[in-house]
C-alpha cells in the first residue's frame, strides 16, 4: 500500500464518517434536524420531532454508505471507485434534496 493508498483511505473514511456522523446526530437531537444552510426548523412546524429526526439521521446514513462502498473498493477499483463517488456527488444530492422535502411534507404540522 503506496502513501497515494493511505491518503485515499484517510480522506474517503474522513468524509464517510463525516455523512454517517451527520445521521446519528440528527438521530439524537432532540430538537428538529435543520437541512439548508442557514436555516432552522422550528419544534411547531414538526408533528412528530422524534420521528422526523429519525428519517433525516436514515437519509443522511444512506447517502453515506455509497462513500463507504467506494472506500473500501477504491483500493483495487479506482475506475469504479471514481463512478460510485460521481454518482454519490450528483444523483446523490438531487436524492437528499428530494428526500428531505418528502420527511419534511410528512412530518409538518
Amino acid at each position: 500500500m503506496g502513501s497515494e493508498d493511505i491518503i485515499f483511505l484517510f480522506i474517503m473514511i474522513f468524509c464517510s464518517a463525516l455523512f454517517t456522523g451527520i445521521g446519528i446526530y440528527a438521530m439524537r437531537r432532540e430538537e428538529p434536524m435543520w437541512f439548508w444552510s442557514g436555516s432552522k426548523v422550528e419544534s411547531e412546524e414538526i408533528s412528530d420531532v422524534p420521528a422526523y429526526n429519525r428519517a433525516n439521521g436514515i437519509m443522511w446514513i444512506l447517502y453515506s454508505l455509497p462513500m463507504w462502498l467506494a472506500t473500501f473498493i477504491g483500493l483495487k477499483h479506482t475506475a469504479m471507485t471514481v463512478t460510485i463517488i460521481l454518482l454519490d456527488s450528483t444523483v446523490g444530492i438531487i436524492a437528499l434534496i428530494v428526500a428531505y422535502k418528502r420527511i419534511y411534507n410528512k412530518y409538518k404540522k
